[in-house]
């Protein structure tokens, strides 16, 4: 199993760290030769932070081998794919290619426990959130056409061009993967001989599959689906990746790092977390029970577990995490 970093660009915005300390951090995760893969959450206007795609082009050049990513690009379905393909074609070449886009629907309606101004945003970019699931299908269709095909002709629901070119193309040939991320809890609720619409999203349209809050047992079972069912659509499941978005936080004394956790994912995503779901999401204590938390999800067979420190000392929970934990795995 690989490790990546997720480094908490929104944090920024509410003092858990800083711009210099994001690109630091970075620098010291690709140096230790521990991490493979470097992340950025994403939004735009409802949870606000250090935009993705500039963010990940300025690690495009303070690294040279780390794998960078979104985790997830919840403002896919806003964004004009067109410029999209552009932007990240330009970051592919600066990286080199060494890019992976993960795309998900983002927030929709308020409704249960969603946090963020979703419906605020939505209305400000005049897209109807209802529409998001049919643009994000559609925004990845459109971005695979004009990164394979020079000049490119797509006629669609949402977006129509004849004949146009994003120039240069990306580095990855035949182009930077896309993976899809969404939750593995609503897996397995359809009715006998169906597949679930957020499996069959995956297994037609991903290259890879990434989900957060899950425990290992329900992220063996949801991928399980997912590979049955890409074989289904005639893929090969073994070229599909995997990934679990994980959080930790580092403190012989447990109880303090469930404190500070709780109240770091409360500002991270202006919510009151329940414990049961921070417990769910987050390995709170010493080093040998966080590395047992790690090699819980390497037995389900997690290929690349994406880890974010819950902490308002980032610096220090990487120091240790390379320092205690890191040889435990």
């Amino acid at each position: 199993m690989k490790l990546g970093l997720l480094l908490p660009n929104q944090g920024v915005v509410f003092g858990a760290t800083t711009v210099p300390e994001l690109l630091e951090l970075a620098e010291q995760a690709e140096g230790s030769g521990i991490f493979e893969s470097l992340w950025v959450g994403d939004n735009l206007l409802a949870k606000p932070r250090l935009e993705s795609i500039t963010l990940l082009s300025a690690l495009a050049v303070r690294t040279k081998t780390c794998r960078l990513g979104t985790a997830c690009m919840a403002s896919f379905p806003l964004r004009q794919p067109v410029v999209l393909a552009a932007q990240w074609g330009a970051l592919d070449c600066l990286a080199d290619g060494r890019t992976v886009l993960t795309a998900c629907i983002g927030g929709g309606p308020a409704k249960g426990n969603i946090a963020g101004a979703f419906e605020a945003e939505y209305g400000a970019m005049q897209i109807d959130p209802r529409e998001r699931i049919a643009r994000m299908e559609e925004g990845i269709e459109v971005l695979r056409v004009l990164w394979t095909q020079d000049p490119a002709t797509f006629e669609g629901r949402f977006f129509n061009f004849d004949g146009i070119a994003v120039r240069p193309q990306p580095v990855q040939d035949p182009c930077p993967p896309i993976w899809i991320a969404n939750n593995p809890w609503v897996f397995g609720n359809t009715k006998s001989g169906t597949i679930n619409r957020q499996v069959d999203r995956v297994a037609r349209l991903a290259d890879g599959w990434m989900t957060v809050g899950a425990t290992p047992e329900q992220f063996d079972g949801a991928w399980r689906e997912i590979r049955d069912a890409a074989e289904s659509h005639g893929r090969d499941s073994t070229q599909l990746e995997n990934s679990i978005y994980f959080n930790l936080n580092l403190n012989d004394d447990r109880a303090a790092a469930y404190t500070e956790s709780k109240r770091f994912l409360d500002e991270y995503y202006s919510s009151d977390w329940p414990e049961w779901k921070v417990n769910v999401w987050t390995a709170c204590g010493a080093p040998a029970e966080c590395a047992e938390r790690i090699r819980a999800f390497q037995a389900v067979d997690a290929q690349t577990m994406i880890i974010r420190f819950t902490s308002y000392d980032q610096k220090a929970q990487l120091a240790r995490f390379l320092d205690e934990v890191a040889p435990l795995l």
